[in-house]
């Protein structure tokens, strides 16, 4: 894993949300809302010397520019989005690795990731952000929010799980954001909708308007119920 730095932002305290492409593509649909809606800055970026997947465009393929942004607005670290995560398990570990080493660098307060939680329940367009954290500690200090927690024991794989775990493992504290979804394979624009709300209750901050995203929703839903 490559890292290039393009510029030092003057920054403290901030708080990290860090999440990338998964289920539904949860990850990169909140990610790239965050980025578009308060105009963040890129400051470093991360790529992989080897592709995670090539592009056929009919009879030829191409390679893909595979890169992750670390953008910055105020008090505010954004990291991810995108396509794709790391296939191998040594540059996943050296990701999260490395937005350990950031969060240390600027002294960030917290880190948030998110992304989508697979489930048979049936929720009529209004699907729900569970909510799981570094410490019993911390999960009590946020039931008073009116938030749910996750609603039994799973194993999260990927960076949106992996994440936490580097955060605990290094005393930084973290929140994961998990929405509901049925389809893994259709984007998931009501769960992105719903993280970001849950997202700015915990945070204390507006991040924009959902307006297009609930636009985007009902084109997916209206494209495969016909």
């Amino acid at each position: 894993m490559e890292f290039i730095q393009n510029k030092q932002p003057d920054i403290k305290k901030p708080i990290i949300i860090a999440a990338m492409q998964d289920m539904g593509n949860v990850g990169s649909i909140v990610i790239n809302f965050i980025n578009e809606s308060l105009q963040t800055k890129t400051f470093r970026t991360a790529k992989t010397p080897f592709p995670t997947y090539i592009v056929d465009r009919g009879g030829y393929i191409d390679l893909p520019d595979e890169k992750w942004e670390y953008r910055y607005t105020d008090d505010l670290i954004i990291f991810g989005g995108g396509k794709g995560q790391p296939q191998s398990n040594n540059e996943l570990n050296a990701l999260c690795q490395d937005v350990i080493d950031i969060a240390k660098k600027y002294s960030a307060k917290f880190i948030y990731t998110l992304g989508g939680f697979h489930t048979n329940r049936i929720f009529d367009n209004k699907p729900k952000t569970y909510i799981t954290t570094t410490s019993q500690e911390l999960t009590k200090q946020i039931e008073g929010l009116d938030v749910e927690v996750t609603p039994q024991k799973s194993i999260i794989t990927g960076f949106n799980g992996l994440i936490l775990g580097f955060a605990k493992k290094n005393n930084i504290q973290g929140i994961g954001m998990y929405g509901e979804l049925n389809e893994p394979e259709i984007p998931q624009y009501r769960s992105s909708i719903s993280i970001i709300k849950t997202l700015e209750k915990l945070t204390y901050r507006k991040l924009g308007s959902t307006s297009q995203l609930e636009i985007r929703a009902q084109e997916i839903e209206k494209k495969f119920k016909n």
